[in-house]
């Protein structure tokens, strides 16, 4: 069987590294807030090209308390509205829903699979206050567009940057475009920690102040509360692993990049959509190739041929948000261009140990696949 991720190959070529990390961690005998979670916060920081980083406990907490620092500097209020893709994974949309503000769900790009700016402004009303882009299976939203129509009406930008560590559009990466972004290092992200994790990245200080406050109990100083705060901490360990694969992060890339270049060259069934990648002067960077996601009509037949033959593949999602029990105010409404995306998408495999034979194979099945 050719796995869909292999985490266990992907963190044995570390290994050594990995375990030399935790010793040192737990040697020190520190295991909160210590000097590994902020030298990981500075080297991502500079990687991104942001100011700052600010390690929490997982990506959905990172996006949460970005929004409740807004809310506590006073930059938003409960009901303010943002305006997010209806076709992403729904922790996008829980982070708005926890902090008391109204999701405003606008159709994406279906191509590309990111939000269409094309389709912002129309969704934009007197209570808007912020666009919540998400960069979905490692591409960059079309940022410079979306920042302009920001500009214009005055609002804040938080990316979903979950999946895209590394994206970016001539030379500007995912974490710098907005005026903060949330990062998951979940352990199937290209930069994944052995366990949950997360960071924010920005470059306003006052944010970041209010943000390493919210994420220790609200305080600023030990026993010092400057507002009613959560436990959302990256820990130290979690922190050390996480800068020792951050040294190997661009050249996954590449390699996840050269396993996008067979699929894209060798897979020509009509059958079957390909991915397009927003190529801007011919920089190719923007696309960092977390998920390779294909479209189909007949999504549940190749699914079962793939696995007959030995490919392992999944569902990057199944049911859109404005579907699910969760919303359920919602399921009444239609977004036509999610709900083809959320039938007909399937992940093809996708790492950077995966080999280039399989890859080449995996092709020649897609192409001999019929309906």
């Amino acid at each position: 069987m050719i796995p869909f991720l292999d985490l266990k190959s992907i963190n044995q070529q570390y290994r050594a590294e990995l375990i030399e990390a935790c010793t040192q961690v737990i040697d020190s005998g520190w295991y909160i807030t210590g000097q590994y979670l902020e030298q990981f916060e500075q080297n991502f920081a500079a990687y991104c090209g942001s100011q700052y980083a600010i390690g929490v406990a997982n990506g959905l907490d990172a996006l949460i308390l970005t929004l409740r620092a807004w809310k506590e500097l006073g930059k938003l209020q409960a009901g303010d509205e943002v305006l997010v893709p209806s076709n992403t994974y729904i922790a996008s949309i829980l982070a708005i829903s926890a902090n008391d503000l109204v999701p405003v769900l606008v159709e994406p790009d279906p191509s590309q699979f990111n939000l269409d700016p094309n389709k912002i402004e129309a969704a934009i009303t007197a209570k808007t206050k912020v666009i919540l882009p998400v960069h979905l299976y490692g591409q960059l939203a079309n940022m410079p567009e979306i920042m302009r129509i920001a500009k214009k009406h005055q609002l804040l930008v938080l990316e979903d940057a979950a999946q895209a560590h590394g994206a970016q559009i001539q030379g500007k990466k995912a974490g710098v475009w907005g005026d903060a972004a949330g990062f998951s290092f979940y352990p199937g992200k290209n930069l994944g920690a052995l366990g949950d994790a997360g960071a924010i990245t920005t470059n306003d200080v006052e944010l970041a102040t209010m943000l390493r406050a919210l994420r220790n109990y609200g305080s600023h100083e030990k026993y010092k509360n400057l507002v009613q705060g959560v436990n959302s901490r990256l820990d130290e360990i979690q922190a050390a692993m996480l800068d020792v694969k951050l040294k190997h992060l661009d050249n996954e890339i590449l390699q996840r990049r050269a396993i996008a270049d067979i699929y894209l060259t060798q897979i020509n069934n009509p059958l079957l959509q390909l991915p397009l990648q927003n190529v801007n002067a011919h920089d190719y960077t923007q696309h960092v190739w977390h998920l390779f996601v294909i479209q189909t009509q007949n999504r549940q037949a190749l699914q079962q041929y793939l696995a007959d033959h030995g490919v392992q593949t999944l569902i990057h999602y199944p049911i859109p948000p404005h579907q699910q029990p969760a919303y359920q105010q919602w399921n009444h409404l239609s977004f036509p261009i999610s709900e083809q995306l959320h039938a007909q998408v399937l992940s093809l495999p996708m790492g950077p140990t995966l080999n280039k034979q399989d890859a080449e194979k995996i092709a020649q099945l897609c192409n001999a696949f019929r309906a």
